[in-house]
């Protein structure tokens, strides 16, 4: 979002566990231009002091256990199949990393652009 619509909005992320950035994760932003070499997994409450027009979840736990604390005018849910979950070799995480990215970026297109 902050790459392709950053002009427009800014966007944070958090989760309802925060863990570690995955590698693969990390690769797939690489190849389209996002380091985030930098970045460390967050939890919810890291953020709950925030306001935003727009909380939007992407997976159903998420979606289920979500914080009502989080303020934004508008929820938004789009469930997408949790990469890390996904079991294959390096070559096919990395390759479902960029499928469930390229689905992302699909939909941040059709619903903010």
């Amino acid at each position: 979002m902050n790459k392709f619509l950053g002009d427009r909005y800014q966007a944070f992320s958090a989760g309802t566990q925060a863990t570690e950035v995955n590698s693969f994760a990390e690769e797939a932003m690489k190849e389209i231009g996002v380091d985030i070499s930098s970045h460390y997994s967050k939890h919810l409450n890291e953020i709950k002091s925030m306001d935003f027009d727009h909380v939007v979840t992407v997976c159903d736990s998420a979606n289920e256990n979500c914080p009502v604390y989080l303020t934004g005018g508008n929820h938004i849910h789009k469930s997408f199949n949790d990469p890390t979950a996904f079991i294959g070799n390096d070559k096919e995480k990395l390759n479902y990393f960029k499928d469930t990215g390229n689905q992302i970026k699909e939909w941040i297109f059709k619903s903010f652009d």
